[in-house]
């Protein structure tokens, strides 16, 4: 089996490619980009690894796209590039539409045009499986409903509309041209090699160098965290086993208040390096950003009834090994945080 993984360099693309290297029997072909938040660095592990193959990419560029396609045959595509951090969204919404939205469409236009010059044994075996977020669906403020696969979309944030324009079109190619395709709508990651300016890891980081933990609003925004590895598990069982035309929700069972996830980072760092004043000291309040959702949660019973997946990590057992990547692998994220201050420094534009 070939599969062809976009945006594998980011966050939640190289905790797949980890997994299908070192788990599976799998060919990977690894398509990215390498912008702000690609970093190979995050795939050192596996990067030698006989079933492995890096194309630095753009998935605008359709030209490319169909010669990858041409070149490696791949059985099943899992479409992960995106841009994906809400407040660059909001900052600067142009980027999102570029990628998500014309990346996609471009991405399925090859997928089709690949597609019909399978044979009818190979089509059997081809799937598209797009990688989305719960964000599309909105905002579950004052009630006690959990996000499932029929849940009506209501996205907030550019980035959040960008990704359900993305879905629509994945639904749509389904429909209208019968490209075997399917969607998995996801809660928030957490994690090892997670970019620095996501909540997590800007918390852990931020605290050991004394800076102030900034949270948005009064903090009570509640999300469900999911454990990357497990969600990386999640995606090839999908893959490997989903129904073409169908959507599956993948979610930790883990919903937490912002202050709740802050408080326990402070509590695990209280403890692995600990200081004469308290962690929770360095908690500051900011104001809220526009159009903040206040919950999102996920109903992962289908992923459960059909492929008996559920996740292995407690959002307390995941957070405590995420803390602990963080403090053991230091030189990671320096280099990362280096990068990040030359640009700025320069003047580049993070895209």
């Amino acid at each position: 089996m070939k599969i062809l993984v976009t945006g594998g360099a980011g966050f939640i693309g190289s905790a797949l490619i980890r997994y299908l290297l070192k788990e599976t029997k799998c060919e990977v072909i690894n398509v990215d980009l390498l912008t702000y938040a690609g970093n190979l660095d995050n795939l050192k592990s596996v990067e030698s690894h006989r079933n492995y193959t890096f194309e630095k990419i753009d998935i605008r560029d359709r030209f490319a796209i169909d010669e990858v396609f041409e070149k490696h045959q791949p059985t099943k595509v899992i479409h992960l590039a995106a841009e994906s951090h809400v407040d660059r969204s909001i900052d600067g919404p142009g980027d999102f539409i570029e990628t998500n939205i014309l990346g996609t469409y471009t991405l399925l236009e090859c997928s089709r045009k690949y597609y019909q010059t399978l044979s009818n044994t190979s089509k059997k075996d081809f799937i598209f499986h797009h990688v989305s977020t719960d964000e599309v669906y909105g905002d579950l403020e004052g009630t006690e409903c959990l996000f499932d696969e029929e849940f009506p979309y209501s996205p907030s944030s550019p980035y959040s509309a960008s990704k359900a324009a993305s879905d629509h079109l994945v639904r749509a190619w389904y429909r209208t041209y019968g490209l075997p395709t399917l969607v998995t709508n996801c809660s928030n990651n957490y994690g090892p090699y997670h970019f620095p300016e996501k909540l997590i890891p800007l918390m852990i980081l931020n605290a050991l160098e004394g800076k102030p933990l900034s949270i948005y609003g009064t903090g009570e925004q509640i999300r469900d965290w999911l454990y990357v590895e497990d969600h990386a598990k999640a995606l090839y069982i999908v893959a490997t086993k989903g129904r073409p035309g169908e959507t599956y929700n993948i979610g930790g069972h883990n919903e937490k208040t912002n202050f709740d996830v802050v408080s326990c980072i402070c509590s695990i760092l209280d403890e692995l390096v600990p200081k004469v004043d308290k962690y929770a000291d360095l908690i500051t309040y900011v104001e809220d950003r526009p159009g903040h959702d206040v919950r999102y949660a996920i109903d992962a019973r289908k992923m459960k009834e059909e492929f008996d997946w559920v996740p292995k990590e407690t959002f307390q057992t995941g957070l405590r090994k995420t803390v602990i990547w963080y403090l053991e692998n230091s030189e990671w994220w320096r280099r990362v945080d280096s990068k990040i201050q030359t640009r700025s420094r320069l003047g580049v534009k993070n895209k």
